[in-house]
Order: structure tokens, then C-alpha cells, then sequence
């Protein structure tokens, strides 16, 4: 089972980038299907069961740098004295987190699904702890 400390950094590091880049997504990028006129359901965009090692790893890399990325700005970003500069360091760190992504061969609208995922299904983020773990290692 995905450990309480990786998902809890993964929801940390999702509402961080997220709240960075104002996408305007939610949790996770989801699409509503009626099935009955009073009740809705809510479905995510991506099917954990197709998604390939490969993507899952790219998703990884990318993850951790993103990840460490913001670890290192973060003080700074809390020590700006003025909302400009706030907002100056705010798009560095954005500009340097899409382009990790990007390098990573991954959309930022990818990275952001899988990191959703990774947070609402138990199975994809069980993938994405042990690519944490052994990329770690």
C-alpha cells in the first residue's frame, strides 16, 4: 500500500506546482458524466491500467526534479519580502519545473494528470512509490 508519507508529499508537491503554475485544475483533471439527470460521476481523464512503465518513469524523473526543484526554492520563495518578488521567484521556479517536465517528454497537462492519479488510485500510486523508491536507491 502506498505509504502515508509518500502520499501526503505527492498531495504536497500536486497543490504547490499546482497553486505555481494557476492552472485552475482541481485535485485531479476529471471529466463529469451524466448518468442520471440528479446524479453525477466523476471519472478520471486517464486509465491507470494503460498507462506504460515508460511513461510511469518518465513521470518519475520528472516528479523527483520538480520535487527537488521546489526544495530548494521554497525558503526563498518564503523569504520574499514583497508580493512582487514573491511573484518573480513564483515564475522562476514555474519556468524551471515546466522545462524539467518538458525534458522529461512529458506535457505539463500529463505531469499533472499522472500526479493526480497517483493521489486518487490506490493501484497507479503504488507504481509511482516504487519508481520513487527505486529511483531513490
Amino acid at each position: 500500500m502506498l505509504s502515508r508519507t509518500v502520499k501526503i508529499s505527492l498531495l504536497v508537491l500536486f497543490f504547490t506546482f499546482a497553486l505555481l503554475i494557476n492552472t485552475g485544475t482541481g485535485i485531479a483533471e476529471v471529466s463529469v458524466q451524466k448518468t442520471l439527470p440528479e446524479t453525477t460521476q466523476l471519472r478520471p481523464l486517464l486509465d491507470a491500467t494503460t498507462i506504460p512503465a515508460e511513461k510511469v518513469n518518465k513521470f518519475v524523473q520528472a516528479y523527483l526534479q520538480v520535487w527537488q526543484l521546489i526544495s530548494r526554492r521554497e525558503s526563498e520563495l518564503q523569504a520574499a519580502e514583497t508580493e512582487l518578488e514573491s511573484l518573480r521567484i513564483a515564475q522562476e521556479i514555474e519556468t524551471e519545473a515546466l522545462a524539467i517536465i518538458e525534458q522529461a517528454g512529458l506535457t505539463n497537462q500529463e505531469y499533472l494528470q499522472l500526479l493526480g492519479l497517483a493521489n486518487i488510485d490506490p493501484e497507479f500510486g503504488e507504481r509511482v512509490a516504487t519508481g520513487l523508491q527505486e529511483a531513490k536507491n
